[in-house]
């Protein structure tokens, strides 16, 4: 099982005097495989452009694979969307593991400028013409004012698509891994056993499966509780405390490894998490010792 990490909120750098190009670089040198940065545009709280940040942290580093939490093509002119993308891919020299989305409230879609009921087809839409776009063929984009004819250069080849969330028909239909986050390992068997049934229907392969999740990893002082993070998971994601209590990450690499043990036999082959409290450093530091203890079995 490959395991990566969320780089640290604009909060948590500040707080701990850590910038994204040295956060990466920690990661990388721990030993674990991938970094993850959000796609958030007006949140009410700090944040930084998606692609700016994951270009700071492939600046920083020269293995680990550099990912977006996921990236929303609807809510941009798809070119400039895909300019993004072959930009990323580009300057990381083919790290790039592009999840993408189609989420995000109503106000992130209104200060865009794009109607929040057109979420679903302009996903559609860039899904189907990102891979001729990254490219570099002429593509016809039917989203935007008059259709116009683009080709954008220089091409790169296409990041591996992984579908985030619920969109379990999307990723059979176009991904190459499915990214549920915060659910339950039942649950993710259950949709492996359907997206291998529907990836076969539009004679695919089945996508591999990557579970995001959330944490606080150690002892060390100030780190929220398991409680409390399912408060923090029920206030944001909807439903009850207790339904959450399963899902938050918590304890020493063993405990950690033990989690994750779970997931890799529901079907998953990957787990990306975000780390709450203190110590994002140290956090990472035993996400890599349970990484090793599941590599020993």
């Amino acid at each position: 099982m490959e395991i990566g990490v969320i780089l640290p909120s604009v909060a948590v750098q500040e707080r701990e005097q850590l910038d994204l190009p040295a956060a990466a670089r920690h990661a990388e040198e721990l030993g674990l495989d991938s970094v993850w940065h959000g796609d958030h545009l007006a949140t009410g709280m700090p944040s930084l452009d998606c692609a700016v940040a994951l270009a700071a942290a492939a600046a920083g580093t020269s293995r680990i694979r550099i990912g977006a939490s996921v990236f929303i093509p609807a809510i941009r002119p798809l070119a400039w969307a895909a300019k993004q993308i072959a930009s990323l891919q580009h300057v990381s020299k083919g790290r790039l593991i592009l999840g993408i989305g189609s989420g995000g409230g109503e106000t992130q879609w209104a200060a865009a400028g794009v109607p929040y009921a057109e979420r679903r087809r302009r996903t559609e839409h860039a899904l189907e013409l990102l891979p001729s776009l990254l490219d570099g063929q002429e593509v016809t984009l039917p989203d935007e004012p008059s259709e116009p004819v683009v080709r954008l250069l220089p091409a790169v080849a296409r990041p591996p698509f992984w579908i985030g969330n619920a969109a379990l028909r999307r990723a059979a239909r176009y991904g190459d891994a499915w990214f549920p986050s915060l659910i339950a390992p039942s649950i993710v068997a259950q949709g492996a056993e359907r997206l291998a049934e529907w990836a076969a229907g539009h004679g695919r392969p089945t996508p591999s499966i990557t579970v995001g999740a959330s944490g606080a990893l150690g002892s060390g002082p100030g780190l929220p509780t398991a409680h409390e993070l399912a408060v923090n998971i029920a206030g944001t994601y909807g439903g009850s405390v207790e339904s959450a209590l399963g899902l938050p990450v918590t304890g020493s690499a063993a405990a950690v490894a033990e989690r994750f043990a779970a997931y890799g036999k529901a079907g998953a082959t990957h787990m990306v998490i975000g780390l709450a409290g203190p110590g994002w450093r140290e956090q990472c530091e035993v996400l890599a010792e349970s990484r090793v203890l599941l590599a020993q079995g």
